[in-house]
């Protein structure tokens, strides 16, 4: 007999000042017990990958300090889901996938003022989207297959027609929609041009536009509008519209049709190719996948022999570095805005590290690579050298990353890990407080007893003195990167550790 998890009538008093609850992947059955919302100083919940059943209680609304994540996805739930779920307005991150929910999305979801991802893909659920801000630019694998959903989002019906399909097209995307999630973009892009080349015989020029178009709109976006869009609104991709330089290809602004502003990141053409391209089928699979706040939003591609370019959310600042190197910019960077950019950027991390299955390791964590939008929220950007950590396989892989911010073990060993990750995060900490790249600091370590001196000493003189909370929370995050810097990859913290204390930090 499977277990069956329980949780007694006595939670508040036991459990109710756990923060985080992780009970998913294993073989959980039973319903979800009401008293659940007792525990709530819960900031992430994932009972995720079991075999709960029944319906969602409506007193999971009573965890309003849910922030992080609320994964509830792989089970067999059913039911309406529950209103409730709107005062959840600090979370994040929504996954109700693959169940069997049925009726409406709750009108309340366009509370949750906070969430930057709603995945309820895989359930047997109806009617209108609600209308939310998160929404106007989601992507309709959150949404799909499921009953009889619709809305104004590119790649769901609209709710007041029903699309007439052939059974040959129903075929079609029935095959396509199971292999999205599973497999990367660039062999759903082959299965594509398979699909065109045997409805098409012809191949004259005027078909690589409608080609490029129909890639395009495999995921996300109206493909015909956002494809026109973009090669006419960059003439075709000239120098004038490019605002910086990838690690294999240029990022051009443009805006679309509605208004709406993208960067777009076209893939050299040139030399070293292969490379090139590897690195493009590497940045589509991995932001395909993967949500979280500070990280930046891949919003489509066009993978043809003529067009390769990826889609970006418009991020209106620009790189940390450019704004360190700006003396206007970097006074407005005040200390309490770059000890809030510290945290996004560790929480960034360590959802790469430890919320992605497999973990992701990014191998190009730069100043450069982090990009700020008009508040100086940070976004980890350019996944183009990141690689998937396989449990059955070596991790061996050719040196990747920026000089400068390469952990110094990859001098001596090609073995991926996550604290190849952590050393890049320290350096760019200290830049953060230096104000500039920490050359003749990074291989030393914090002198014992002496914080007070060196905070002093290296840092950046540009804002306004910091208040004595300010000094003290940046002394300790000094001492942060220095742990983050250590020559042993084992003495480093994990990137969860490193944002919980940031997250002590930013509490003071």
């Amino acid at each position: 007999m499977e277990p069956i998890i329980r949780i007694h009538t006595y939670t508040d008093r036991k459990l109710n000042n756990l923060g985080y609850l992780d009970i998913s992947g294993n073989k959980l059955s039973g319903s979800m017990p009401e008293e659940i919302g007792a525990c709530t100083k819960l900031q992430s919940l994932k009972i995720n990958n079991n075999k709960f059943s029944g319906s969602l209680p409506g007193t999971i609304g009573n965890l309003g300090s849910l922030q992080i994540m609320l994964d509830v996805s792989n089970n067999n739930l059913s039911g309406v889901l529950p209103q409730q779920l709107g005062k959840l307005e600090m979370l994040e991150f929504l996954n109700l996938s693959h169940n069997q929910f049925s009726g409406s999305i709750p009108s309340s979801l366009a509370r949750m003022v906070s969430l930057s991802t709603l995945d309820v893909s895989y359930n047997d659920l109806e009617r209108p989207v609600p209308t939310a801000r998160l929404l106007q630019n989601a992507s309709a694998s959150w949404f799909l297959p499921n009953k009889g959903l619709c809305g104004n989002l590119s790649g769901l019906p609209p709710c007041d027609s029903t699309p007439v399909v052939g059974h040959h097209e129903r075929k079609t995307l029935g095959l396509l929609l199971p292999i999205i999630p599973v497999v990367g973009f660039g062999v759903v892009a082959t299965i594509v041009v398979i699909i065109i080349l045997s409805r098409n015989k012809r191949k004259p020029l005027e078909s690589v536009a409608a080609e490029g178009r129909d890639l395009f709109s495999v995921w996300n976006f109206d493909g015909r509008l956002a494809f026109d869009d973009i090669v006419r609104e960059t003439e075709d991709f000239d120098e004038k519209y490019i605002i910086g330089t990838g690690g294999y290809g240029k990022v051009y602004k443009a805006q679309l049709q509605d208004g709406h502003l993208v960067a777009v990141k076209n893939l050299h053409q040139t030399q070293e190719e292969l490379d090139d391209e590897r690195r493009f089928h590497s940045e589509m699979e991995i932001l395909s996948q993967i949500r979280q706040r500070s990280i930046v939003k891949m919003y489509g591609f066009c993978s043809h022999p003529v067009y390769k370019f990826l889609v970006y959310e418009y991020i209106q600042r620009g790189s940390l570095h450019g704004t360190l190197e700006n003396e206007e910019l970097a006074k407005e960077l005040d200390w309490q805005k770059r000890i809030t950019l510290a945290t996004d950027v560790a929480q960034a991390i360590s959802y790469l590290h430890h919320e992605c299955s497999p973990p992701i390791i990014h191998r190009d964590i730069t100043s450069n690579n982090i990009l700020l939008d008009i508040t100086f929220k940070a976004f980890v950007s350019d996944f183009g050298t990141a690689r998937i950590l396989k449990p059955d396989s070596s991790n061996w892989s050719a040196l990747a990353g920026t000089y400068g911010y390469i952990a110094p073990e990859l001098s001596y060993t090609s073995v991926v890990t996550e604290k190849c990750d952590v050393y890049s995060f320290g350096v760019v900490v200290l830049e953060l407080v230096m104000g500039k790249h920490p050359r003749d600091k990074l291989g030393s370590s914090l002198p014992s007893g002496k914080q007070a001196m060196l905070v002093k000493d290296i840092l950046d003189q540009r804002p306004t003195t910091p208040t004595t909370t300010e000094e003290n929370n940046l002394s300790l995050l000094i001492k942060l990167a220095f742990s983050c810097l250590e020559s042993s990859p084992q003495a480093r913290p994990t990137m969860q550790e490193a944002h919980q204390t940031l997250i002590c930090l930013s509490a003071h």
